[in-house]
């Protein structure tokens, strides 16, 4: 037998059990700081930094992005708040409104005043004559051309067809490059609210509709009320 005491040889540990070790003691070089002169990761640029300053810059950067995504927060905040001012004024003009005259000023007033909206247009679907002067009334048989707007109740935004524009925006469908269409409806198909932009890429296929069927549905409730008042 040797004298010799025998070495016995430990298992060499792995990179995964190191890292797990340190992820489980996360203050291991605040007691052994002097590793910190030796330790080095190598950056992106092929230069090399100490494990402190790479953290530094890895917590520097996750701060910019954290910074980036709360300014967008605070900005769509902004302009919620804007466009929530911008809707309770036309809809308390909605609700004061006695009269589809008075409709159809509250309607012009918001949506190209504050909405900025170059044309708009409110047609209503009777078999007789209504009393405004800045409301269209189309008879059931004419609205072919617009029935599939009609059918889908929902709003539709972007670019019309020629024939289209022109039924619903008539002389002034020259300017007109994109709108917005908004069937108006309470129990039966009222009519439609047209709103009409001389940019092209103002109302787009691809844009939110969640405002204007809210528009729709305040504006369909008033005019119901109306037209009843107007027929007792």
């Amino acid at each position: 037998m040797n004298d010799a005491s025998e070495v016995l040889e430990q298992p060499a540990l792995s990179a995964d059990q190191v890292a797990e070790y340190l992820a489980q003691n996360p203050d291991f070089f605040t007691e052994h700081t002097w590793l910190l002169e030796k330790l080095y990761v190598p950056h992106q640029r092929g230069t090399t930094v100490s494990l402190v300053e790479r953290q530094t810059s890895l917590l520097r950067e996750r701060n910019q992005q954290l910074h980036g995504h709360m300014a967008e927060l605070i900005d769509a905040a902004k302009y919620n708040d804007v466009q929530f001012d911008k809707t309770k004024r036309m809809v308390l003009a909605l609700l004061e409104a006695a009269t589809l005259d008075d409709v159809a000023v509250a309607i012009e007033e918001s949506l190209c005043r504050d909405f900025y909206g170059d044309e708009t247009e409110l047609l209503l679907f009777s078999e007789k004559a209504l009393k405004s002067n800045g409301i269209r009334t189309l008879a059931r048989a004419e609205d072919s051309l617009v029935q599939p707007l009609i059918e889908t109740n929902l709003p539709s935004c972007g670019q019309l067809s020629e024939a289209m524009n022109r039924f619903l925006f008539q002389d002034r469908s020259v300017k007109v490059q994109s709108a917005a269409v908004v069937p108006l409806v309470k129990g039966e198909t009222l009519g439609l609210l047209a709103i009409g932009s001389h940019d092209a890429n103002y109302f787009q296929s691809s844009q939110g509709t969640l405002f204007l069927s809210y528009v729709g549905e305040v504006l369909s409730r008033v005019l119901f009320r109306i037209l009843r008042e107007q027929e007792a």
